[in-house]
C-alpha cells in the first residue's frame, strides 16, 4: 500500500535539525573514536574492519524495516526510540570490553543510525513545494557533515581512554533525544507504508547503482579505519581528528557544487570527474610528504567521496515515476549499505598497514572513474542524431 502524508501547515525544521546536529557530533567524535580506543580496552586492531562492517551491515538491515516502525509510531517517538537506542550501545561498549559484545553493539548501533537517517530524511522532506524541500535538504546536508566534522576534533581533548569519550558521547545523545522529547508538534502525519520491490531494480540505472555501491566501498573504510591508518602513519590523536575533519569538511563544502552542476552535466561524467579527483587526489597524499599538499589532499578526497552518493540517487530518479521515489531510493540504500559492509573487509585484505587503506581507495575510485566515462561515452553515442535542415 503507497504511503498516505498529511503535512501539517505547522511542521517544524527545529526539531530534527537540532536533534540531528546534536547526533552529528556525537557520532563524528565516536566514528574516530573506536577503532583508537582497542588498544586502551585490550582489544586487538584486527578488530576494526569487522566493527565498521558489522556498523554496516546493521545500517543494511534497518535500511529495509525502519520506514515500517516510523509508520506505525510517528517520526517524534521513532526519534526518540532510535537515538536512546543507540545511546545504550555507546554506554555498553566500555562497560564489557569483549570483542563479541562490541560486534553486536556496532550492529544495533547501525540499526539504530539507519533509523536516525529515515526518520530525519523523511521529517525534513516532506514539505510542500520543491523548494521548501531544497531549503530542507541544505539544513539536512550542513547539519551532519558539520557536526560531524566538528565532532571528530574532540578527540585530542578528549582522549581515546577509559569512559570519559564515552560519556561525553552519551549526553550529546541524550540531548539530542530531547527537542523530540518535549516538543510534541510540528511532525508529519505519515500513513500506510510502501515497500521495497526488487523488481524495481530493473528500472533503475546501472551506473546510479554503482555509484551508491563504490559510495559505501569507499566511504566506510574511510570511517571505519582513517584513523587507524593514520595513528600507524605515527600521527597525533589530534593529527588524526584534524584530518578527519578535514575529509568530512570537503564533503560538506561540495554539496552546493554536486546541486549546481548535477542538472546542467551528464552525472554519470561528473561521476567519473569526482572519482578521478579523488584517485589523484590520494596520489597527491602518497607521493608528496608536506603536510598542506596532505591536508589538500585530503579535503579533495573528502569532496569527492561525499559526492558519489547524492549524484546516484539523483541519476536513479531521474525517469523514475514519482510513485516509485520511496522505493529506489531505500534500494539505493541498501546498494550504500552493501558497500559499505564489504568495503572495510576488502580494505583489511591489502597489504601494507600504514599506506593499504590508501591503496584500495585509489584503486576503487580509478576503476570507477574508468566505468563511469565508459558508460557517459556509450550514452552520448547512443543518442539519436537530429538530421539537419
Amino acid at each position: 500500500m503507497p504511503t498516505q502524508i498529511n503535512i501539517e501547515p505547522q511542521s517544524s525544521t527545529f526539531v530534527p535539525v537540532m536533534g540531528l546536529s546534536l547526533f552529528a557530533l556525537a557520532s563524528g567524535f565516536l566514528m574516530s573514536l573506536i577503532p583508537l580506543s582497542l588498544p586502551a580496552f585490550n582489544l586487538g586492531s584486527h578488530l576494526a574492519p569487522w566493527l565498521a562492517s558489522t556498523f554496516y551491515f546493521g545500517l543494511l538491515i534497518g535500511a529495509t524495516s525502519i520506514e515500517a516502525i516510523v509508520a506505525k509510531i510517528g517520526h517524534r517517538k521513532a526519534f526518540v526510540a532510535f537515538l536512546q537506542l543507540l545511546l545504550v550501545t555507546v554506554i555498553v561498549m566500555p562497560a564489557f570490553p569483549d570483542a563479541n559484545i562490541w560486534l553486536a553493539a556496532r550492529f544495533v548501533a547501525g540499526f539504530a543510525v539507519a533509523g536516525v537517517f529515515v526518520v530525519v530524511e523523511s521529517w525534513l522532506l516532506m514539505a510542500n513545494s520543491a523548494k521548501q524541500r531544497a531549503k530542507r535538504l541544505g539544513l539536512y546536508m550542513t547539519s551532519l557533515y558539520g557536526g560531524t566534522a566538528i565532532g571528530q576534533l574532540a578527540v585530542g581533548p578528549l582522549g581515546t581512554e577509559g569512559w570519559l569519550p564515552f560519556v561525553v558521547i552519551a549526553s550529546l545523545l541524550f540531548l539530542a533525544s530531547l527537542p523530540p522529547l518535549l516538543i510534541k508538534k510540528g511532525q508529519p502525519t505519515v500513513q500506510g507504508h510502501q515497500a521495497i520491490g526488487w523488481h524495481d531494480l530493473k528500472q533503475i540505472s546501472r551506473p546510479a547503482l554503482m555509484g551508491c555501491l563504490v559510495s559505501g566501498l569507499v566511504l566506510g573504510p574511510i570511517y571505519g579505519l582513517l584513523p587507524l591508518t593514520l595513528k600507524l602513519q605515527s600521527k597525533t590523536e589530534s593529527e588524526i581528528g584534524i584530518i578527519m575533519a578535514l575529509v568530512i569538511l570537503g564533503g560538506m563544502l561540495i554539496q552546493p557544487v554536486v546541486s549546481y552542476l548535477s542538472s546542467r552535466l551528464s552525472k554519470k561524467m561528473l561521476m567519473a570527474m569526482f572519482s578521478l579527483s579523488g584517485a589523484l587526489a590520494l596520489g597527491i597524499i602518497l607521493i608528496t610528504k608536506h603536510h598542506w599538499f596532505h591536508a589538500s589532499g585530503y579535503i579533495i578526497l573528502g569532496a569527492s567521496a561525499f559526492a558519489l552518493y547524492p549524484i546516484a540517487i539523483s541519476l536513479a530518479c531521474d525517469h523514475i515515476e514519482r510513485s516509485r521515489i520511496v522505493a529506489t531510493t531505500q534500494l539505493m540504500l541498501l546498494s550504500y549499505s552493501v558497500g559499505s559492509v564489504a568495503g572495510p573487509i576488502l580494505a583489511g585484505l591489502m597489504p601494507n598497514d600504514r599506506l593499504g587503506l590508501l591503496h584500495y581507495l585509489l584503486l576503487c575510485l580509478a576503476t570507477t572513474s574508468i566505468y563511469m566515462m565508459i558508460k557517459s561515452f556509450r550514452s552520448n553515442q547512443n543518442k539519436p542524431v537530429l538530421p539537419q535542415i
